[in-house]
């Protein structure tokens, strides 16, 4: 299957939207595309919101039909993450594994915090960059905990199945062997980028500490399991998210024709100058 993206308006402004299509036809990225590619050889789907080394703070919409994935507002005006030093934007393909839910209902009893009402956050640490909208094909590699807002919100590292160095990398022990630093700067990143923006260091559970790849198979399974039951309307509360999907024929939200615009895209509207300042944040070196 061949997936691809409509998009619509220009970067970096309010409109701009991205949806996901299948063979041409729009699908949600949240709901439509399989968690796994090839669960035999335990192959999953990620969605690319953030490409890395880019400061657009794009994700999912959970609210509008097909899920597309749009720039995130604050006051009126779309986010961009900040420089914290030696970083610049995110520092790995960040995204989504489609078909997950943090469940906002439940309590994880390991983290004493409640799900983030999000689907499962990824971040892939191959050479090549993304795009907004791509589907990787990616192998687990272990998972951090952040602690944000009160809410548990789950960090799987992974690697895109085409990398040159994922087949040396099979569990996250491998990652600290084969990319030294990585990790520590990944926990580094998490803990420090809202900073600039005046709100408070993030905290980590497990003091900081990456679980392996089966703790983190455990929590795509858990999280897998709330979706389904999101998607089937059985959920205690699906917090007002759109279910609408076009493949899902026995879902009570399935639609045959979503009617979503056709692709307008417009050239990238420019970026104001103070994204690209460098905050140097005491104590994260």
């Amino acid at each position: 299957m061949a997936y691809g993206t409509r998009q619509i308006g220009s970067k970096n402004t309010l409109g701009y939207t991205v949806y996901v299509e299948k063979n041409g036809k729009p699908v949600s990225p949240f709901h439509d595309i399989p968690l796994y590619a090839d669960e035999s050889k335990k192959i999953l789907n990620m969605i690319v919101e953030i490409p890395r080394w880019t400061n657009a703070k794009m994700e999912i919409n959970k609210d509008e039909k097909l899920n597309p994935i749009k720039q995130d507002i604050k006051k009126g005006k779309v986010r961009f993450v900040r420089n914290c030093f030696p970083h610049h934007g995110y520092i790995h393909n960040y995204g989504a594994f489609p078909q997950t839910w943090e469940d906002p209902n439940v309590v994880n009893p390991e983290t004493n915090a409640k799900g983030d009402n999000d689907p499962l956050d990824v971040c892939e640490i191959g050479e090549a960059i993304g795009y907004t909208g791509e589907v990787k094909q990616v192998k687990v590699l272990g998972v951090m905990a952040l602690l944000d807002d009160g809410e548990t919100d789950w960090k799987v590292i992974v690697i895109d199945v085409h990398d040159p160095l994922a087949p040396k990398l099979n569990d996250i022990e491998d990652v600290e062997k084969h990319l030294p630093g990585l990790l520590r700067a990944t926990n580094e990143w998490f803990r420090i980028y809202k900073i600039p923006d005046g709100k408070p260091e993030n905290q980590f559970a497990f003091s900081g500490e990456c679980k392996n790849k089966k703790y983190a198979e455990d929590v795509i399974e858990d999280c897998s399991n709330a979706w389904k039951l999101l998607i089937s309307g059985k959920s205690k509360d699906d917090k007002g998210i759109s279910l609408a999907n076009t493949t899902l024929t026995g879902t009570p939200t399935y639609t045959a024709q979503a009617n979503i615009p056709p692709a307008h895209p417009l050239p990238d509207a420019p970026i104001d100058k103070s994204v690209d300042k460098w905050f140097f944040i005491s104590g994260s070196a």
